[in-house]
């Protein structure tokens, strides 16, 4: 019998909100898998949320970018080893100058800014990693929309498009934009639309589902479980999650509110969210 230690079980308890014992259960079931113990407790309805334990908690920045027409904008992440550092002006500065670079490319600024990187370790004293950078160029009439939050743990960019020229300037648009970013921020969506989840990742779910009312009977079986994946892509998807500012309001009920007040047909082109040591 594999050996469960009190980590494994404190991991899989702060990844499920499941209590201790049940946790060790599970592992003990799983033979000490974490993904499969973890399956375990969501089977059985216990596991609140399947949050992945164990991430990197690495200090640093996310910043952004703009060019000056607001046409492109970009989203970067220097990690450093402590928060002093992170706090520290002359780093700060450096993160500034790397998220404006990274308007201008869409490859990785670890390649392109080598001997600037170097030269900056040199003169801090901590290892520093240009870990990612994303760059956004707006795709027709629209608009691209950051925000910066937590002090640089966590960056949005959402991208919003329009067909009149003129909504853009409305008072209403600038609004939705940044209530986008906002959402995506405190929301967390992992796609933008149903469509966009692997199949994969449906099936598995399904069948975490349908295992977790088997003994209802197999006619209403099937509805049951189209009710919570209904439920689940209101989770993961942003349009069909409830709005943050509205929870009882799907995103792209909001969309459709606010194109008919502007008499036009918005729609998210696209997102990306970096939390900081994710």
């Amino acid at each position: 019998m594999t050996q469960i230690t009190a980590q494994q079980v404190k991991r899989l308890r702060e990844a499920t909100n499941v209590s201790m014992m049940d946790c060790k259960r599970a592992l003990v079931e799983a033979d000490g898998d974490f993904d499969q113990a973890t399956r375990l407790l969501r089977e059985r309805g216990m596991a609140v949320a399947a949050k992945r334990a164990g991430r990197a908690a690495q200090q640093g920045l996310v910043a952004s970018a703009s060019s000056e027409d607001g046409v492109i904008q970009s989203l970067v992440e220097v990690n450093c080893e402590t928060d002093f550092v992170a706090r520290n002006e002359s780093f700060r500065a450096f993160v500034g100058e790397v998220a404006s670079q990274a308007c201008e490319t869409d490859d990785p600024l670890s390649e392109q800014m080598g001997a600037e990187l170097t030269a900056k370790i040199a003169e801090i004293g901590e290892n520093l990693v240009l870990r990612r950078n994303t760059r956004f160029v707006l795709r027709g009439t629209g608009a691209i929309g950051s925000y910066i939050h937590l002090g640089g743990k966590v960056g949005v960019l959402v991208e919003v498009g329009c067909e009149k020229a003129e909504t853009v300037s409305e008072p209403a648009w600038a609004e939705l934009v940044r209530d986008l970013t906002l959402h995506v921020a405190a929301c967390n969506p992992a796609y933008l639309v149903s469509d966009e989840v692997p199949e994969q990742e449906i099936a598995s779910e399904r069948a975490i589902y349908a295992k977790q009312v088997q003994n209802k009977p197999p006619q209403i079986l099937e509805k049951i479980v189209d009710g919570k994946m209904r439920k689940y892509f209101a989770e993961v998807c942003l349009i069909d999650q409830g709005f943050v500012k509205e929870p009882k309001t799907a995103v792209h009920a909001l969309l459709t509110a606010v194109g008919k007040q502007l008499g036009d047909n918005l729609q998210v082109r696209r997102f990306v969210r970096y939390q900081l040591g994710e």
